[in-house]
């Protein structure tokens, strides 16, 4: 078939043959058929006087028996062509296609492109965030003027140019029975290792104010040394980091304050109205932000959903040893602040 076929596939009429220069298979067929019958029709015709005998109505009849069986068969040749024409136009269509294709997998394995999603990419880099050294996740962004705060003060010098003495180390207080100071009662804490005190574990949870915050630094080490309370502070790095990216910073929030029994009842499973109080951030761009973010972003969705199940188990042994004081403590960190806003987002408190 000629070239000109591919472009007017659709081509049927009967002067198309002259115009491409030649008569195809089906037609030099067709055409010899028809030769055929015209041949074997005028010579019966011509034996016999019936046609004469009928009159018009004879010569009607004998002109329909003659032109009929030509046009049926010219017909049939034109639906084949067809046919073979779309079958044609169907193989340059497949070829096409997988041209395309082999194009876009060698374009997709060529050198210096990285062909990974941008959701393998995010889960790794959150992996990676979870890998980093306990100083490195203390110093996640968790105000907006962070840069300003990090900043070292500077050293007074006395007179001589000696600088002054440090001041002396604050007295460890001394061990007192366990019904006066309670401990953080959680597992996994090997004997040589000083269990973790409710005062610590609350300082650890707000992480350290700056970069010169030492006991915040030793509170968030002595946290990450306990197993369980462990995750929960690597989950809230986690959150707060990606909250952060949002411009939503908890030191920013100011949510109501909820009174230390509706926190307990929380721990101890009530849901609904009863502890409605606890979603008391009013802050509405930040709360849209963070929906808007939970519903597009499925890594924050889970990143999220993690953190709350993990507050929510540790909250359950802190609320059994902790003190009103000590609840109202944990509900001013700014780990506490991301669980109210998360917690209302997604609707945990009713």
């Amino acid at each position: 078939m000629a070239e000109s076929d591919t472009k007017k596939p659709f081509d049927t009429g009967l002067l198309a043959a002259g115009r491409r220069g030649g008569l195809s298979r089906i037609e030099l067929v067709a055409g010899l058929l028809s030769l055929t019958w015209l041949g074997l029709s005028l010579a019966i015709l011509a034996g016999s006087d019936s046609a004469a005998e009928g009159g018009a109505f004879g010569t009607v009849v004998a002109v329909l028996a003659v032109t009929l069986p030509v046009g049926l068969i010219w017909v049939l040749a034109q639906g084949a062509r067809t046919a073979r024409m779309l079958r044609e136009e169907a193989v340059r269509l497949q070829a096409a296609a997988d041209a395309l294709r082999l194009a876009y997998l060698q374009q997709q394995q060529g050198p210096g492109l990285d062909n990974r999603p941008s959701m393998e990419k995010r889960i790794e880099d959150l992996a990676r965030a979870q890998r980093e050294t306990q100083d490195a996740i203390a110093t996640f962004a968790t105000r907006r003027d962070r840069a300003a705060e990090t900043a070292e003060a500077p050293v007074p010098v006395r007179a001589g140019g000696q600088p002054p003495a440090p001041p002396p180390a604050p007295p460890r207080p001394a061990r007192v029975a366990s019904d006066q100071q309670p401990k953080l009662a959680l597992d996994g804490i090997p004997e040589e290792v000083p269990p973790l005190t409710t005062e610590e574990f609350v300082r650890a949870l707000n992480f350290p104010e700056n970069a010169s915050d030492r006991a915040g630094f030793r509170a968030l080490r002595r946290a990450l040394d306990d197993r369980i309370a462990a995750k929960l502070v690597r989950s809230a790095q986690d959150i707060l980091t990606l909250l952060s990216e949002e411009g939503i910073y908890m030191d920013d929030l100011q949510p109501d304050r909820a009174r230390p029994e509706i926190w307990r009842r929380f721990a101890q499973g009530e849901r609904g109205l009863p502890v409605s109080a606890l979603g008391g951030v009013r802050d509405r761009s930040c709360l849209a932000l963070t929906a808007a973010r939970m519903k597009q972003d499925p890594i924050f969705r889970d990143v999220a959903h993690h953190f709350l199940r993990q507050f929510d188990r540790v909250l359950v042994e802190f609320e059994a040893v902790a003190s009103d004081q000590d609840l109202t403590d944990l509900a001013e960190t700014r780990t506490a602040r991301a669980f109210m806003l998360l917690g209302r987002v997604t609707g945990m408190f009713g």
